[in-house]
C-alpha cells in the first residue's frame, strides 16, 4: 500500500512594497528620474556607500514606485539612479526627508558631476 503525500497549502504571496513594484503601465502623473553620478578620484567606495544608504529609506517612502542603483559595467566609474515616483510632488517630498538632506550635504565632496533629468513613459 502506498502512502499518499499530504499536500501543503501554497504559501500566499505577501503584497509587494511600493519600492518593489513590477514594471507596466505607470500612473498618469508618474515621474521617472534618471541620474548619473561620477565619483571624485578615490571616492568611488564612499559614494557607493552613501548611495546604498539611500535605498532602504527611500523605497519605504509614500509614492516611491522604483528606486534602483546601478554601477557602470564599462569605462570610467559611474553610478546610475533610476527612480520612479507616483508624481513629481512625491519626488519633491523625497527631497525634504532626513536621509536625502544628509546625502545632499555630502554629495559635493563625493562627485565630480551629476547628470539628471525627468522622463515620461510613452509606451
Amino acid at each position: 500500500m502506498t502512502k499518499k503525500k499530504s499536500r501543503r497549502p501554497r504559501a500566499t504571496r505577501k503584497p509587494r512594497r511600493s519600492g518593489a513594484r513590477s514594471y507596466g503601465k505607470l500612473p498618469k502623473d508618474a515621474a521617472t528620474l534618471v541620474a548619473i553620478l561620477r565619483p571624485r578620484d578615490g571616492q568611488q567606495i564612499f559614494l557607493e556607500a552613501e548611495l546604498r544608504a539611500l535605498i532602504g529609506p527611500t523605497r519605504k517612502e509614500e509614492g516611491c514606485l522604483r528606486y534602483d542603483l546601478y554601477r557602470s559595467a564599462e569605462g570610467p566609474a559611474a553610478f546610475l539612479l533610476h527612480e520612479i515616483w507616483e508624481s513629481r510632488a512625491h519626488h519633491a517630498a523625497h527631497t525634504k526627508t532626513d536621509h536625502f538632506l544628509r546625502w545632499n550635504a555630502r554629495k559635493d565632496s563625493l562627485i565630480t558631476s551629476r547628470e539628471a533629468g525627468f522622463w515620461m513613459q510613452i509606451a
